[in-house]
């Protein structure tokens, strides 16, 4: 079997490159769709919550631990960053939601700019190769 030439292993590494970033950006992809879908469970969590003070809930306190709990305000607290807390009802805390959702799709929509940006230089690198061959 013939040995690839310089221009023929150079080919070979970009390409590699290409397919390892392209991997990355799909693990990133993916963890901005988990994220997502765990930002939408919560929004619908929360909105439960809506005219149920008073009522007993199983409030989650570890991985798989729960506590009964009754609640006695429709008031939560938010933690906004930094580990500063805030206090919002329900809608205010919904908002702030959407709002990191919104980032996490403008964050995907970029990841996915980006994939199709190496798709196109890989491409490229391919049809030059064989223009060059």
């Amino acid at each position: 079997m013939e040995q690839p030439n310089a221009n023929q292993q150079e080919l070979i590494y970009k390409l590699q490159m290409y397919e390892q970033q392209i991997q990355n950006i799909h693990q990133q992809i993916q963890a901005v769709e988990n994220a997502r879908v765990d930002m939408d469970d919560l929004i619908k969590g929360i909105t439960e919550l809506k005219g149920k003070k008073d009522s007993e809930i199983l409030a989650q306190i570890g991985k798989g631990i729960f506590v009964k709990a009754k609640i006695i305000s429709e008031e939560l607290i938010v933690d906004v960053g930094n580990k500063n807390l805030v206090k919002k009802d329900i809608d205010g805390t919904n908002e702030i939601i959407q709002g990191q959702l919104e980032k996490l799709e403008v964050a995907k929509v970029e990841l996915e700019k980006t994939l199709e940006q190496i798709n196109k230089e890989m491409t490229g690198l391919v049809e030059k190769f064989r223009e060059s061959q």
